[in-house]
């Protein structure tokens, strides 16, 4: 069960504890608008026996009204004493109606009646009080027994007429307001919790600790440019998204220890569902490798429903697919892109078979050529739920890295795929956390903008700057496409790749050193 923290529910959730007041406090003023005012008056009545001189039999007098005042106050809203009120009055109401405006109740231990009636007028309200405690007043006397000389031994004396109210009795704005303000309160963290109990995705490392012991080896940005896929490691080089992809190219980097286990060249990237954004990674992943000078090559392995090509402005009807059942050559489908010497080889025709064909000696044969050819193959593959072709793909490859969508994927997907990579005997590298939404300028030490601006404006000889052309594509692409002519590729003015290369092993070692130390 994951562990509920009140500070991490109010920073996933805040959205609920903000909507439930406001909305409790919008409610609360729409009641206090459209409800018609009403105004309260009040009078008194103060019943007295009349007989005995004596002290005990005054005491006993005082006692039997005492006794009686609770019949007196349920007799002030009876038809008896509510008819000639309306008579007198012209009220157009019948007893029971005015019944439901007029209350009435002693205060303890008293022989006084407080009469208190409600309506939507302040001078009607005091008028109808007055005339309550008068009728009220000559029913009990006319009720009450009679002495020898024929006089009511009850005597009922009005000791507090009805005041015209100054102000309405309700709606009391400030009072709605502050209930409204609570009670939505208590909504928006009621439904904030309900929703934090449903929500069953991965969203952190936290969640991720639960479930498995496998590592985060990269943490990936929410993109906030509104551009859905995009390689930003081009695009935007100096970005926190950009950043994050070399963080995971150098984590890998550090997995990649020379005599604990194969060296790691060919990295299958997948993921548990469809749009968790794998194939987007994995082309950020082979960019950001390509930048160390290394020669890398990306392969979109996923036959199903390929999607590097689209992304990276290539040819895709002739690719991997074409290969394996031998109509073309790894030469004939290896595509240029960019300027860091990234080669890639897109899917190629939609087989009837991907299953067969990357679980073939065919793949297995590609796959021990390209790790002789290239330092990194990055391979786009197909999502580990819905179809099988990832894992019979993870157990012929070096490494696996799982993407999980922090938005999309829930705890139980997470768990049977990585299930699934172990019952395939695959060398899980870690996960790889994607669309994570961390505040803005967390560390605050991205490039000046006066020195981005300089690297940019770094034009090439036709005048175009580099940083305008981020895809660029080589001579095999146009030849695919069957147009006969290739497009010239803008360069773009960086080091070279030995130099590149000697620069990011620097790094490095350097925090290798650090960590030790550490």
């Amino acid at each position: 069960m994951r562990s509920r923290n009140p500070i991490e529910v109010v920073r996933r959730r805040w959205v609920w504890l903000v909507v439930g007041p406001v909305l409790g406090l919008l409610l609360a003023g729409a009641w206090a608008w459209s409800s018609t005012p009403t105004y309260r008056a009040s009078a008194s009545i103060f019943f007295s026996l009349q007989f005995g001189d004596s002290a005990s039999a005054l005491v006993q007098g005082s006692t039997y009204t005492q006794s009686q005042v609770t019949s007196y106050a349920q007799l002030a809203t009876s038809p008896v004493v509510l008819q000639p009120v309306i008579d007198d009055l012209g009220l157009n109401l019948d007893a029971r109606a005015l019944a439901g405006r007029v209350s009435a109740a002693p205060p303890v231990d008293t022989v006084i009646v407080e009469v208190t009636v409600t309506d939507t007028s302040a001078v009607r309200s005091a008028r109808i009080a007055d005339a309550v405690v008068a009728s009220l007043s000559d029913t009990v006397e006319r009720l009450s027994p009679r002495d020898t000389t024929g006089q009511p031994t009850v005597q009922a004396t009005t000791v507090s007429p009805a005041e015209v109210p100054g102000s309405a009795s309700s709606p009391r704005l400030q009072f709605g307001l502050a209930v409204g303000l609570l009670l939505g309160l208590l909504a928006g963290t009621g439904l904030a919790w309900a929703r934090e109990l449903m929500d069953t995705r991965v969203r952190d490392a936290a969640d991720l600790a639960e479930l498995t012991s496998r590592p985060v080896i990269g943490t990936i940005d929410a993109d906030r440019s509104g551009v859905e896929r995009r390689v930003v490691v081009s695009v935007e080089p100096h970005g926190r998204q950009a950043e994050a992809f070399r963080q995971l190219r150098t984590n890998l980097q550090f997995l990649d220890v020379p005599g604990e286990g194969p060296d790691l060249r060919t990295i299958m990237v997948t993921s548990s569902v469809a749009a968790e954004g794998k194939s987007t990674l994995a082309a950020n992943l082979a960019v950001a490798l390509a930048e160390t000078g290394e020669r890398v090559l990306l392969v979109d392995a996923d036959l199903r429903r390929p999607s590097l090509a689209g992304l990276l402005g290539l040819e895709g009807a002739v690719g991997l697919s074409n290969v394996l059942i031998g109509h073309v050559s790894v030469a004939d489908v290896v595509q240029d892109w960019g300027s860091t010497g990234l080669q890639v080889i897109t899917s190629g025709s939609v087989p009837p078979n991907p299953g067969d064909l990357l679980g073939s000696p065919s793949m297995a044969r590609l796959l021990t050529e390209l790790r002789t050819d290239y330092r990194y193959v990055v391979i786009d593959a197909a999502p580990l739920l819905p179809v099988a072709d990832s894992a019979i793909l993870a157990h012929a490859v070096d490494g696996t890295a799982l993407v999980g969508n922090v938005t999309k994927v829930t705890r139980h997907q997470m768990v049977e795929s990585l299930s699934i990579l172990d019952r395939a005997s695959a060398r899980v590298l870690g996960v790889v956390l994607n669309q994570v939404r961390r505040p803005e300028d967390v560390y605050g030490y991205e490039a000046l903008e006066g020195a981005r601006a300089s690297w940019g404006e770094q034009s090439s000889p036709d005048g175009d700057t580099a940083a305008r052309s981020p895809e660029l594509i080589g001579a095999k692409g146009s030849a695919l496409r069957g147009a006969g002519e290739s497009l010239a590729a803008v360069p773009v003015v960086q080091p070279e790749p030995d130099q590149l290369a000697e620069s990011s092993a620097r790094s490095v070692l350097t925090r290798d050193a650090r960590w030790k130390q550490s």
